[in-house]
């Protein structure tokens, strides 16, 4: 993926970004990573599944993720990006709100 001002590539992984004159670029050693998550710090199968995520969430392990906001603001960036499109400009994250006729707002 390629933006205006920076990019990511997945395999290899790895971030570009240039800030003024200067060019940056990340890689990272995701197998690393994934060893160190699970065998150094212990927490790694907390996050490999929904499953696994709800027992080690009721074992009071990690917290429980908030997936009904999550999906809520998923659903208000979804519905921004149609209203940006149709009214040709930028908008807020107020305007996507007022606009909205999702019912699960006002929760």
């Amino acid at each position: 993926m390629v933006g205006s001002q920076g990019g990511i590539r997945l395999d290899p992984f790895a971030i570009y970004r240039s800030l003024g004159n200067l060019d940056l670029e990340a890689h990272a050693d995701l197998e690393a990573f994934e060893y160190r998550l699970h065998h150094v710090q212990g927490q790694g199968d907390c996050y490999d599944g929904p499953q696994q995520h709800w027992i080690t969430a009721l074992q009071e392990r990690v917290p429980l993720l908030p997936t009904a906001e999550i999906a809520l603001n998923t659903m208000l960036i979804t519905e921004g990006i149609y209203l940006s499109d149709r009214l040709r400009r930028e908008v807020s994250a107020s305007e996507v709100k007022d606009s909205s006729t999702n019912l699960a707002i006002d929760i």
